[in-house]
């Protein structure tokens, strides 16, 4: 499994954005040896590098650091994610309609991301959408709540109100997929 560029530089600049500079530099003088060449200024955008090791890797230390552990910072990291890239260079995702329109691509955007993957919608309508991850070697917790937190802000930024996302069925947990309940007002 690979994961693209524009995901991963994303962790840097939260961890910047929430603990500072004393915090980034913590975090990047805990990473792997093979992490620290690429973080964190050498990150491509449009680069694919091994998941585990430059995205998974670094989320967990990163809740070890400053979550206790707690995969919160997962989820918000995830937000921070969404913020970055729908106000950014996938605008058109959430600028041309609502919840559902931006839902209904979900499919089209998890594999810009992560490759090989695949996610269909099997629901979407107002106020509630279902998302299915139905291919994705090697999924981790951290990255399932990770991808939740994302949806959850992509919601609010395309213009849900109080969005909840359950994970109610999970890869890391044995199941054949992992399945995102979306709810929102």
């Amino acid at each position: 499994m690979e994961v693209k560029g524009a995901a991963i530089i994303t962790v840097p600049l939260f961890i910047k954005d929430r603990f500072g500079e004393g915090g980034l530099s913590q975090w990047v003088n805990a990473l792997t040896p093979e992490a620290r060449k690429v973080y964190p200024a050498s990150v491509l955008v449009s680069s694919w590098y091994p998941l585990k090791e430059f995205l998974i890797e670094p989320i967990r230390k990163m809740c070890d650091l400053f979550y206790a552990g707690d995969l919160k910072g997962a989820r918000e990291s995830g937000r921070f994610s969404a913020d970055y890239s729908l106000k950014g260079i996938y605008k058109i995702f959430v600028k041309l309609g609502s919840p559902e329109f931006m839902l209904r691509r979900a499919g089209t955007i998890l594999p810009i991301y992560y490759t090989p993957s695949e996610m269909k919608v099997v629901e979407c309508r107002k106020g509630q959408g279902i998302m299915q991850i139905t291919k994705f070697q090697n999924m981790d917790q951290a990255l399932e709540i990770r991808i939740a937190g994302w949806m959850e802000r992509a919601i609010e930024i395309s213009g849900g109100k109080q969005p909840n996302i359950k994970i109610t069925r999970s890869l890391t947990a044995g199941d054949p997929l992992s399945e995102f309940l979306a709810t929102w007002k």
